[in-house]
């Protein structure tokens, strides 16, 4: 889609119909229509109770006892059995790090993790974030051209988090691919055949994070999975293949969606020269405008529940089992919490009410992180490339999913 082209009339007539969970493409005019029209609504293409204003997702969040997070990370489209027999053979057993784990289970290793991943990390190697963009700015700098999703957004936010795990540069594009796996194979539409691949790749991630745990007994560095090992060791109540799980989930929730987020934002604050003008010439707004783009453009803009029992949402009855896709996109463009919600404001004062790292107690705990990070990118690309801009007449396209909107490209240019 072209995102210069002039908007066109709604052309929806029926949620339930119209509704197309895996093109991302731009999906907010149908957010705005289901806002309206059918708040709640039943997809048969995905089998899902569809939720789409912020009162009622905020809502779902709150209430874990009865909507639990437990499909939060189950296959969208189930394994195939030649999948599920390589995961077999291959001793994968990961299980989420927290975000599909409710309590008792989720308070406990939640607390052994929060207590390791917190402000003192974030702290100590904020340097080293300065140190990392600038050094993948100075590689394309000079060329006046580049695709800034491929060229920065890709692997800065993996050499960050991999510093604070403790794994070598030269394992970037490893782990990276084996986060693009876990994706499609979650949130996809893959084949039987299509999966193998990418389950593959799901065998040799899990042993990767087992082994940095095995590493960090053997000699506890100063990352998280030596944090962990050591709390462990203190007393605190979790297994090495708990910790492992954090890891699974931390190497791939904690760069993809940083790496989204910078690619997203940077297009619509280009798209929105005012907006772009306002933090050039205050680089101190960036810290807060930070919150406003993870409103605009969230890097997921839908998640999961289940009911445990029957139940409403928004005055529609939900039987006991149903699944539920929450659609946070829409409720971040809700008008009845934000003002003019299809308008960037970078100067937004209830930004942060969006509801892009969740709400209640499986807010995302990298929150923290991502956005030293976002905040530093920015303002470091604005002030080494004040001229840049859209390379003019591209398309955007974003990767074919439910739930993560995730762009192809990114390409910009500025005055050398």
């Amino acid at each position: 889609m072209n995102t210069m082209a002039p908007a066109k009339a709604c052309p929806f007539s029926n949620a339930a119909a119209d509704f197309d969970p895996f093109d991302l493409t731009d999906p907010f005019p149908f957010y705005a229509y289901a806002r309206e029209e059918a708040p709640v609504f039943y997809s048969d293409k995905l089998g899902y109770w569809v939720v789409s204003r912020h009162a009622d997702i905020k809502a779902v969040f709150d209430n874990w006892q009865v909507f639990s997070s437990e499909n939060a990370q189950a296959p969208i489209r189930p394994l195939g059995k030649p999948g599920r027999a390589v995961m077999k053979a291959g001793g994968f057993t990961a299980y989420s790090g927290l975000s599909a784990r409710i309590p008792p289970d989720h308070t406990r290793i939640r607390k052994v993790a929060q207590s390791c991943f917190g402000p003192r990390r974030f702290k100590s190697i904020e340097p080293q974030i300065y140190e990392i963009v600038n050094r993948e700015i100075d590689k394309f700098a000079h060329k006046g051209r580049a695709d800034f999703f491929r060229d920065f957004a890709y692997d800065v936010p993996a050499y960050v988090l991999f510093r604070l795990v403790g794994v070598p540069e030269a394992d970037v594009p490893r782990v990276k691919s084996w986060a693009v796996s876990r994706a499609l194979l979650t949130w996809g539409d893959l084949s039987d055949e299509e999966q193998i691949p990418h389950v593959h790749n799901m065998v040799e991630y899990w042993a990767y994070c087992r082994a940095l745990v095995a590493a960090a007994h053997a000699e506890p560095g100063d990352n998280l999975p030596g944090d962990m090992v050591r709390a462990q060791q203190a007393g605190a109540e979790i297994t090495d293949d708990e910790i492992a799980g954090v890891l699974y989930s931390v190497l791939f929730a904690g760069h993809e969606t940083t790496t989204t987020l910078l690619t997203n934002a940077l297009r619509e604050v280009l798209l929105a020269p005012d907006q772009w003008e306002k933090l050039k010439a205050d680089p101190d707004k960036w810290t807060a405008a930070t919150e406003e783009f993870l409103r605009f453009s969230p890097s997921i803009v839908a998640w999961r529940r289940r009911a445990l029992q029957d139940a409403e949402i928004g005055g529609v009855s939900i039987p006991k089992g149903a699944n539920i896709l929450l659609l946070l996109g829409s409720a971040n463009r809700d008008a009845t919490v934000f003002d003019q919600p299809d308008r960037l404001e970078v100067d937004r004062p209830n930004a942060r009410n969006h509801l892009s790292f969740g709400y209640g107690i499986h807010f995302c705990l990298g929150q923290q992180l991502s956005k030293l990070e976002f905040g530093i990118a920015m303002r470091e690309l604005a002030r080494r490339l004040p001229s840049l801009r859209l390379v003019p007449r591209q398309d955007f396209t974003f990767a074919h999913n439910t739930s993560f909107r995730v762009p192809t490209a990114l390409h910009i240019e500025w005055d050398l």
